[in-house]
Order: C-alpha cells, then sequence, then structure tokens
C-alpha cells in the first residue's frame, strides 16, 4: 500500500465530489458564465494592463450587464481569486496522484510544475500584466497568500510522501521545500515574462532539474 501523505483527505474529498449530483442547469450557467468573465478580464489584462481595464471593459468583452460582474466578483481585484482556484485545483489533484502511489514523486512534481504554469503562460504579455497587479493590489496579494498556504502545505505533503518512499533525501525540510518549489516556478515564470524566449517549458525544466537535485537522494 503506498503511503498516505499529509493530509491525504485531499483524495477522500476527491471521491466525494465525484459522487456528488451533478449541478443543476442554473449552477453551470452561473460557473460558465463567472469563467467567461474571468477568461475575458486575462486577455483584457494581457492587452492593455491590470490597472487600466474597468469593469465595463470586462462586462462588455464578456457580453453581459455591469450588474451580473458583481454577481460574482466584488470588485475586479477578485477576478484573480478565480486564477489562485484553478492553482489550488491542479495542486490538489497532484496530491491526489502522490496519494495513489502509481507515479513517482518525481514526475507528479515535474507535471505539476507545468501544469500551474498553463494559464499564466499563455502568453509573455499576460504573465507581466498578472505579476504587476499581484505587486500594486493589496486585495490580489491577500486573496493570493491565503491560497498559497494551502499550497506549500500540501506541496509539503507531497515531498513528504517522497521521503517515505526513499525518493526524496530525509534531510530535506519538507516545508521550506515546498517554497523553494513554488520558488521555482515563479522565477522561472518572471525570467520567461521579460524575455519570451526560449519557450517556457525550457525555464521549467531548468528550474526543476535544479530542485529536483537540491532535495532528491542520489542514484
Amino acid at each position: 500500500m503506498p503511503p498516505a501523505i499529509p493530509g491525504g483527505d485531499v483524495a477522500v474529498a476527491a471521491k466525494r465530489r465525484i459522487r456528488a449530483p451533478l449541478p443543476g442547469r442554473r449552477q453551470r450557467r452561473a460557473a460558465e458564465t463567472r469563467m467567461r468573465l474571468f477568461r475575458s478580464a486575462l486577455q483584457l489584462f494581457a492587452k492593455r494592463g491590470f490597472s487600466s481595464v474597468t469593469v465595463e471593459d470586462i462586462t462588455e468583452a464578456a457580453d453581459v450587464g455591469k450588474g451580473t460582474f458583481f454577481n460574482y466578483f466584488a470588485t475586479k481585484d477578485h477576478v484573480l481569486g478565480v486564477m489562485t482556484e484553478i492553482q489550488l485545483g491542479k495542486v490538489r489533484q497532484a496530491a491526489t496522484l502522490a496519494g495513489a502511489g502509481k507515479q513517482s514523486i518525481q514526475s507528479v512534481l515535474r507535471r505539476l510544475l507545468l501544469n500551474l504554469a498553463e494559464e499564466p503562460g499563455r502568453s509573455p504579455a499576460l504573465a507581466r500584466a498578472l505579476i504587476s497587479s499581484f505587486l500594486a493590489s493589496a486585495e490580489v496579494r491577500r486573496i493570493i497568500e491565503a491560497n498559497m498556504r494551502e499550497v506549500r502545505g500540501i506541496v509539503a505533503g507531497i515531498i513528504a510522501a517522497g521521503q517515505e518512499r526513499g525518493e526524496v533525501s530525509l534531510r530535506a525540510k519538507k516545508e521550506k521545500a515546498a517554497s523553494q518549489f513554488l520558488q521555482a516556478f515563479l522565477g522561472a515564470l518572471l525570467l520567461w515574462s521579460l524575455h519570451g524566449k526560449p519557450a517556457l517549458a525550457s525555464w521549467l525544466d531548468d528550474s526543476f532539474e535544479h530542485f529536483w537535485r537540491a532535495i532528491s537522494i542520489p542514484g
């Protein structure tokens, strides 16, 4: 039986979600509208920058009324909370894969790094817009930090599973290694957003190789 990872209730929660009844038509439409607002906002942020985009710009691009926007988001800043929700979902899926024990921890973490880059890595301009909005808005930083704490905890659990399986050195402190994993992702994203070349995947592969060599057991 594969070793359990701290916070392994993520896998249990995932099974419960699978058994849960499918959302009704109204819930599906609401989810689709919320995601359409989010996607429209991202496109505008990439073109104009976060500070230059208004709520009216977003609703016009999404083809919904301005009042509809506030049914889903308190402010423009809160739109970026959807990004953290998406990223958190990917981290939870990685924890479930690690708990299943069918893939190496190295492959789980490498794939997670690539998955985390899918949304912000759509273009260098979008990555720059997102990074600048994170720096400029205290509300966005608050939302991100709240989710980042959970992300770090889950990644630390995956690393702990790697230690139990003999893939990760016992000398590695799981919480610190989890922070370094996130730094590898954010650093690669930032440098790629500035240069645009080589491809983001190359930046991520290089960052991951350095990270993995630092925590893995040689051989």
